[in-house]
């Protein structure tokens, strides 16, 4: 099973953004659909957005619409999350992970596999 690691996170003010990326430990991004999480202690995960293998169809949590962009660069085994327009509710640690077959994402945390360590992001004045 493929493992990542996530970077990209930091403090940033709100309003402002950043760029998350995750990168898979070996070859094989392009047979998964590839989501992204975020978690806050204390509470329950959340899917934040997932792609498809092909990166034809993306989906994104409500929350997110309109301020968040997944994308994925397979050459590269990596997918990024670009996140705009941050407020402090949208701090958290987040992580991706990855699911099979990745021609469809899901709605469902259950139906991907373990996520890396995860990045945190701060957002906050």
């Amino acid at each position: 099973q493929l493992q990542f690691a996530e970077s990209g996170g930091g403090s940033v003010q709100p309003g402002g953004s950043l760029r998350l990326s995750c990168v898979a430990s070996a070859p094989g991004l392009q047979h998964y659909a590839i989501g992204w999480f975020r978690q806050v202690p204390g509470k329950e995960r959340e899917r934040v957005s997932c792609i498809t293998s092909g990166g034809g169809s993306t989906i994104y949590a409500d929350f997110v619409k309109g301020r968040f962009t997944i994308s994925r660069d397979n050459a590269r085994n990596t997918v990024y999350l670009q996140m705009n327009d941050l407020t402090p509710e949208d701090t958290a640690n987040y992580y991706c992970a990855a699911k099979w077959p990745g021609n469809r994402c899901s709605n469902s945390i259950r139906d991907f596999g373990h996520g890396g360590q995860g990045t945190q992001v701060t957002v906050s004045s």
